[in-house]
């Protein structure tokens, strides 16, 4: 048995409303649009990600 690690896909900053996603095939995050308008937020805003705790990265055990 081993624990299956689970990453982030998206993120937003608690200041300004910047949302980003997380791109796979680039391996990198990206900004995320939401009806056709990207989610920018302020672009001098040093950002404060919603990080804070709640996340678990280890999940169920794969047998």
């Amino acid at each position: 048995m081993s624990a299956q690690l689970r990453k982030p896909t998206v993120r937003e900053c608690e200041l300004c409303g910047r949302k980003e996603r997380w791109d796979g095939v680039v391996d990198a995050w990206q900004l995320a649009s939401e009806d056709g308008k990207k989610l920018a937020g302020n672009p001098h805003c040093l950002h404060e990600w919603d990080i804070n705790g709640t996340f678990k990265p280890l999940g169920e055990t794969v047998q």
